[in-house]
């Protein structure tokens, strides 16, 4: 081995944990080179910036940025130069991270780290580690609002910076979450999920003088969420799921005069209140594509202002210009800003110039229909290479399962597509954006009829003429990873070719025991409790069908992994040996439910690229 190659071989070794495999693993491919754009390398190094927060005086954006840590930088809204505040934030997740607060003089900022609160100088400096909280909002300079966990509930707390000890107030019984204070700060809402019923959020009022707190509204089997107090603090605007989709309501701030504001297909998110109090800035997602729009506060007229793509964290700027993330199939998650004549300015695109630079594939908006009619919607990539011959494909099941696959950035699709493989990256029922009928159609069959979703996925890519139906693999991560051993363990047609397990659920009772507090919950909100349903958490865990699986697996997790615990791939693996099935194990020692560091991310992405090459040769 070459000098190179053995410390390539010990760089990997850092990383890696467990390597182990059952019967011949696959082998590299001599015959197949890296497609000629694209590089793993440059797409684990491309850099998301999320969760915007606009300081008091609209100048500046404090937004995270994923580079191997989650740091909290900031950039000017006239732009300029991106600057570092923290230096040593783990990676988070961003689909459960939380941004940053501004303290009202814009001369600190508190921030979360592995549950602990953190605050650290506007303008550059140390920062300091305080207390185990979370969700800061800042009332003055001297005291904040935040969030404190203890015994699977959460409540609201008060805690001066300067000494860091929590007072809790507000209800005592359920989970707090997405805090609003009143302009005058004097009071405040916030969603309240009462355990009685999980499928159930409420808007609650507390006033600040004396913690007393009282619910506005709420129904049971029903979320109302994501209230915002106007720039009068006469009115409350928030979404509820009541009328199928997760529209704009409004009420007065004491809770009467509840009313909804908008209608139609589409769930709004994210609602932000103009300075006049007018209209409302929000994100309205329909069908994988999240508008940025503009609603009347007096009609419910809505305006379309970012057109397509993935638009989040909308903001006003001090004179009437928005700041907001964006990203779509073509285009890499950047912080922009929209100004008032609609023209919009990149505040920071942080990809590299070989992701610019390559080739994007935008995929077709296909639908097909599931084993018993209902009609699954996907996105088709359909490489270059079908035009020559029929070609390999991937289904992708996306995680969840209550998300959605959109029209959003996906750079390890766009690998394998130049690859030359087919990518069909599903919606299966259970998916977001689709109304509240879909998004509840997975609800007590977990693992059932989402499968068949699978299932009918492959029979789809199958009946078409430039797909080859003998080379169709399934690959997915968290609820997709499970999608895919649920496919390759129920299915006695034996469809797919092989599949790929990226931290993901082989037994969701054990799992439902082992894993964190928001993964039990989020099991209890769409299966029930265990104790109330064994069937359906017997039926939908494919650990106790292994015998049948016939195809090949890759398995990854991350041994840091609180949602879905490394034991359920222990689990799994453990069941594979006894059965004599052929597998690939790899685990990541640095990596929880996500592999968020580049270096592991690179090494698992070539272990896929050598699997997929090698079964759907």
């Amino acid at each position: 081995m070459s000098e190179a190659g053995a410390l390539s071989s010990k760089l990997v070794a850092m990383w890696v944990g467990k390597d182990a495999h059952g019967g011949v693993p696959s082998q590299p491919r001599p015959d197949l080179p890296p497609p000629p754009h694209w590089r793993l390398e440059a797409i684990a190094t491309t850099e998301r910036p999320h969760h915007l927060a606009l300081s008091p005086d609209g100048a500046t954006v404090a937004f995270a940025l994923d580079r191997d840590t989650s740091d909290v930088w900031s950039i000017p809204v006239a732009g300029g130069t991106a600057r570092r505040l923290s230096v040593d934030r783990v990676p988070h997740a961003y689909w459960e991270d939380t941004a940053a607060a501004w303290s009202p003089d814009g001369s600190r900022l508190a921030y979360v780290d592995e549950g602990m609160l953190c605050v650290v100088p506007g303008g550059g400096g140390p920062g300091k580690r305080l207390v185990e909280a979370g969700d800061p909002h800042w009332v003055d300079g001297n005291k904040m609002i935040v969030t404190i966990d203890r015994d699977r509930h959460s409540r609201l707390a008060w805690l001066n910076p300067d000494d860091p000890w929590p007072q809790p107030f507000g209800p005592s019984d359920g989970d707090v979450g997405e805090l609003a204070l009143s302009p005058d700060r004097s009071w405040a809402v916030f969603t309240f999920y009462p355990p009685s019923d999980r499928k159930r959020s409420d808007i609650w009022r507390v006033e600040l003088a004396d913690g007393e707190s009282r619910r506005l509204s709420g129904v049971p089997g029903y979320q109302d969420r994501g209230a915002v107090i106007s720039p009068d603090g006469s009115t409350i605007a928030f979404v509820s799921e009541q009328p199928g989709w997760n529209q704009v309501h409004l009420m007065d701030g004491d809770g009467s005069g509840r009313r909804q504001l908008t209608d139609g297909q589409g769930d709004f998110s994210q609602l932000v209140w103009h300075p006049d109090a007018g209209s409302l800035v929000a994100s309205r997602h329909n069908s994988g594509v999240f508008d940025l729009v503009r609603v009347d506060a007096t009609s419910g007229e809505v305006t379309v202002i970012g057109v397509g793509g993935t638009w989040s964290d909308p903001s006003w700027t001090a004179d009437g210009r928005l700041v907001a993330l964006h990203e779509d199939q073509r285009t890499p998650p950047r912080i922009v800003r929209v100004d008032r004549d609609g023209s919009i300015a990149t505040l920071l695109q942080p990809a590299p110039a070989a992701v610019m630079a390559a080739p994007h594939i935008v995929p077709e908006v296909v639908s097909y229909k599931s084993f018993d009619g209902l009609e699954i919607p996907a996105y088709l990539f359909k490489p270059a290479a079908a035009e020559d011959k029929p070609v390999a494909a991937i289904v992708y099941p996306h995680g969840g399962p209550t998300s959605v696959y959109g029209d959003e950035w996906d750079g390890h699709a766009q690998y394998f597509v130049e690859k030359g493989f087919a990518w069909l990256a599903i919606n299966f029922r259970g998916s977001t954006g689709y109304g509240l009928e879909f998004e509840r159609a997975n609800h007590g069959v977990w693992g059932v009829k989402d499968t068949e979703d699978c299932l009918a996925a492959y029979d789809f890519l199958a009946s078409l003429d430039w797909i080859d139906a003998r080379r169709i693999g399934i690959f997915g991560a968290s609820y997709g990873s499970y999608m895919a051993l649920c496919s390759l363990a129920m299915d006695p047609e034996h469809r797919f070719a092989c599949g790929v397990l990226k931290y993901g659920d082989c037994n969701i009772l054990t799992s439902w025991a082992q894993g964190d507090r928001g993964g039990a919950e989020d099991l209890e909100r769409m299966m029930g409790h265990p104790g109330d349903n064994p069937d359906a958490y017997r039926a939908g865990s494919p650990v106790h069908h292994l015998a049948d699986v016939e195809r090949p697996l890759l398995i990854a997790h991350g041994e840091r992994d609180d949602r879905v615990h490394l034991k359920q791939s222990e689990e799994l693996v453990e069941h594979l040996d006894k059965l004599g099935k052929t597998y690939e194990y790899v685990t990541y020692p640095t990596e929880g439910h996500g592999l968020l560091r580049a270096a592991p991310q690179v090494d698992f992405y070539r272990r896929l690229e050598r699997f997929l090459d090698w079964y759907l040769m």
